[in-house]
């Protein structure tokens, strides 16, 4: 039995799931329809290009889960997971996640995007476990404020070294799918890298170092 772990973002699904969740956001009138699809917009093309402040991106990305009841948010992801996810999760994905779960790895989402988004969609998935920036909650409200180190680039390795300890699991023979450069850091980790419809930067690193490169796309 290996470690099979997953990106979530543009690897097992066919978009970026915190841009949807601000797009969503946006069509229900839930935020300022200037300021915030410009700040959404920007920090994908900063993560995009690597220069992603990630403090700074969380301020703004939890912020929303403050202004609203827990009821309104918990109804609201529904709708986002009928009309943005769905549509975008990967058969070939799924296959895959299915093919690790045969042999009887142990499945994991290691996601930069935070729980609140990601934790409904993994379930979709069936993967239990799953790594991902924890949004604050005090008495049963989001605070706006993540728990921890968030789990981007090097964060990743971080958070996964502290997950493993606690399962007293290792890295040996383990898996990991990703298309982002961003997660060079936690690719170098593993027995077996594998660049999932790779982004430019991540392709070139790829072929360099003989790594599996693969898509999923249909």
């Amino acid at each position: 039995m290996s470690l099979a772990i997953f990106d979530l973002d543009n690897t097992l699904l066919s978009t970026d799931s915190d841009h949807a969740w601000g797009e969503f956001l946006l069509e229900q009138g839930a935020v300022d329809p200037v300021a915030y699809r410009e700040a959404n917009d920007r920090f994908l093309a900063d993560y995009e290009a690597g220069i992603l402040d990630i403090q700074a991106f969380l301020e703004v990305a939890l912020r929303p889960l403050t202004e609203h009841s827990p009821e309104q948010l918990a109804a609201w992801h529904q709708q986002f997971m009928a009309s943005k996810i769905e549509p975008h999760i990967l058969s070939k994905g799924e296959e895959l996640v299915a093919r690790h779960r045969t042999r009887g790895d142990t499945l994991l989402i290691v996601t930069a995007t935070n729980r609140f988004i990601t934790g409904p969609i993994a379930e979709r998935l069936g993967i239990d476990e799953l790594i991902a920036v924890e949004p604050e909650v005090v008495d049963g409200r989001y605070t706006g404020r993540a728990s921890g180190v968030p789990s981007f680039r090097e964060g990743k390795v971080e958070r996964l070294e502290a997950w493993l300890a606690d399962k007293d699991l290792t890295l040996d023979g383990s898996w990991f799918y990703s298309d982002s450069h961003n997660d060079l850091a936690l690719l170098e980790q593993v027995d077996h890298p594998v660049a999932v419809d790779p982004d430019p930067s991540l392709r070139e690193v790829a072929e360099a170092r003989g790594w599996k490169i693969i898509s999923l796309r249909d």
